[in-house]
């Protein structure tokens, strides 16, 4: 019986040492992450002049044939004239994405006419 008695209270000390709550513990807000390094490379105005010039000869180019087809969409017409008006006004980035666009629906507006026309 004494053993028994005894089995009881380690048991009963465990379930009272179970049940106990642990300290609190102060958890510090973590510091602010470091800013990321921008990896992009730096491009230089003159560079991008001439990719914004060549990419809009390229649109013209294209404009050109879709107009001699009768194949050239509004927004595509739009486009380059923007892009020209950029390229005045030296907004190089501005330039390059009006000159792809243009040139992009002048190519949809030429692969239209591969389909027959609705009636």
């Amino acid at each position: 019986m004494l053993e028994t008695s005894r089995l009881c209270r380690v048991l009963l000390g465990l379930l009272a040492a179970a049940c106990a709550a642990p300290e609190p513990q102060v958890v510090q807000p973590p510091a602010a992450p470091p800013q990321p390094v921008s990896l992009a490379p730096v491009r230089n105005d003159t560079s991008m002049a001439e990719e914004a010039k060549a990419l809009l000869a390229q649109a013209e180019t294209d404009v050109q044939r879709a107009r001699a087809k009768r194949a050239l969409w509004l927004k595509a017409w739009e486009d380059l004239l923007a892009a020209r008006q950029a390229v005045a006004a030296r907004q190089h980035e501005s330039a390059i994405r009006y000159a792809k666009r243009a040139s992009e629906l002048a190519q949809l507006g030429l692969e239209q006419l591969a389909y027959p026309a609705v009636k």
